[in-house]
């Protein structure tokens, strides 16, 4: 387990030397609050749906979560074309213990910043209803971030260039955080849209972490919990597989 503990150590280090990457990964954060919280909030208010600010602040702490999370599988493309990854797989170590030491590392590096992006959000208004319920706000957080840095792992698994690994992610990280009702409510969808959102898992993250702010929820925070534990299962499984068969 020292091998877990190391890997998860040096991303914890990586992420707090590189102060403009911590900086910069919240600008696109505090642009969807500002500009989606104040420009949408009159209408939202108007429609009879209350404070927009307190609907948006959850969505945004997980797109924070999800971008940190999936895009920490860069950094197993950079070790792999630096030569440290080399290093680590011939450690008298499992490989699943590496992957895993790796995606802890990932989503605790993920948790952070959607905590920095949860500060930031009581600076432009939000409120959470119940200070005990912010334990479970950090377990949705961190549930989310390893999933979601599993994925990302998974992905870079099986792909050696940076460029490639963007491509695709970009591809599959945008609709993955536009149809996870972090912007709009999941009331009174179409069919076909409905469908589409509850198949996606950051889904049951944001509606998770918003009943456990602001106590206001679709699913239940029950079935939210084991639908991204179970999810979050697969996907380290199929990430510990899929590193598993990677040449370094």
């Amino acid at each position: 387990m020292s091998t877990i503990y190391i890997l998860w150590l040096r991303q914890i280090k990586k992420y707090f030397r590189a102060k403009s990457r911590i900086i910069g990964a919240l600008g696109q954060p505090l642009l969807f609050l500002l500009v989606f919280g104040f420009g949408f909030g009159s209408i939202y208010q108007q429609a009879g749906q209350g404070n927009y600010i307190q609907f948006l602040a959850p969505g945004v702490i997980m797109m924070s979560v999800l971008f940190t999370a999936v895009f920490s599988g860069i950094d197993l493309i950079w070790d792999r074309q630096f030569g440290f990854l080399k290093e680590t797989m011939v450690a008298p170590v499992p490989r699943w213990q590496i992957m895993l030491g790796k995606a802890v590392g990932g989503a605790t590096v993920a948790s952070f910043q959607g905590v920095i992006v949860f500060i930031l959000s009581l600076f432009v208004g939000f409120k959470f209803h119940d200070p005990l319920m912010l334990l479970a706000a950090a377990l949705f957080i961190f549930l989310v971030a390893l999933l979601f840095t599993s994925v990302g792992i998974a992905i870079a698994s099986m792909i050696e260039d940076m460029q490639g690994f963007q491509l695709i992610m970009n591809f599959l990280v945008m609709p993955i955080f536009f149809l996870s009702g972090a912007l709009f409510p999941l009331k009174n969808l179409p069919a076909a849209l409905d469908v589409i959102t509850r198949i996606d898992p950051l889904t049951y993250g944001v509606d998770g972490l918003r009943e456990a702010l602001i106590g206001s929820g679709n699913f239940g925070m029950g079935v939210d919990l084991i639908v991204i534990i179970v999810v979050a299962v697969i996907f380290l499984g199929a990430g510990s597989y899929l590193f598993e068969r990677i040449q370094a």
